[in-house]
C-alpha cells in the first residue's frame, strides 16, 4: 500500500478541525445552560504556564493550513498573533483552516515530498523536509492542541467524550 502525504496529512486536518468546531458550538452551549462566563473558558489553562483556551484552538488552524504556507513558503515561525477572544472568532479562525484545508490540492501537496524548509523561532532554525517538517513537527503540534483545548473543556464541566474529541471518521463507503 503506497500512502501519500496529502493522504497522510490532510483528511487528519479535517477531521480533527471538524471536531475542534465542534467543541466550541459544545462549549457555548455549555456556557448558555449554566452560565458560565465564557472568558472563564477562553483564559482557562491546564497548568499556570500552558497558554489558555484560546490560545489552543488558534493553534489548531496554524499547525494545519499555516503549517501547509509555512511549507510554501519554506519557512514556518510561530504565529504570535493575539487570538481570538470570542466563541465566534474561534469559531471563524477554525472555519477559515478548514475550508483552506479542504481547498488543498492532492498534487500539491505530494509534490511536497523532499523540499528543504525550515522552522524558525528568534535565533533558533530546524531544517527539514516538507513531509518531515508536516508529519513530525507540525501534525503533532496540531494533535496536542486539539487535545489541550478539548482536555481544558472537559476540566471546566463540559460534557464531552472521546467521539467529540475523534469527531467524523472516515468509513468505507
Amino acid at each position: 500500500m503506497t500512502l501519500s502525504l496529502y493522504s497522510a496529512v490532510v483528511p487528519n486536518y479535517v477531521q480533527i478541525l471538524g471536531a475542534v468546531r465542534g467543541l466550541l458550538d459544545k462549549a457555548e452551549a455549555h456556557c448558555a445552560e449554566t452560565g458560565c462566563d465564557p472568558d472563564d473558558l477562553h483564559n482557562a489553562r491546564l497548568a499556570d504556564d500552558m497558554l489558555p483556551f484560546g490560545y489552543q484552538v488558534k493553534s489548531c488552524s496554524a499547525h494545519s493550513i499555516g503549517a501547509i504556507e509555512g511549507v510554501r513558503a519554506g519557512v514556518f515561525s510561530p504565529d504570535r498573533s493575539p487570538w481570538p477572544t470570542s466563541f465566534d472568532g474561534l469559531r471563524e479562525a477554525i472555519d477559515h483552516a478548514l475550508a483552506a484545508v479542504e481547498a488543498l490540492d492532492p498534487d500539491e501537496i505530494n509534490g511536497f515530498v523532499g523540499r528543504d524548509m525550515r522552522f524558525t523561532m528568534g535565533e533558533r532554525t530546524m531544517p527539514f523536509t516538507a513531509e518531515d517538517f508536516l508529519l513530525s513537527f507540525s501534525q503533532p503540534n496540531f494533535y496536542f492542541h486539539a487535545t489541550t483545548a478539548y482536555d481544558i473543556l472537559r476540566w471546566k464541566g463540559v460534557k464531552l467524550g472521546k467521539r467529540d474529541f475523534m469527531g467524523r471518521p472516515r468509513t468505507k463507503v
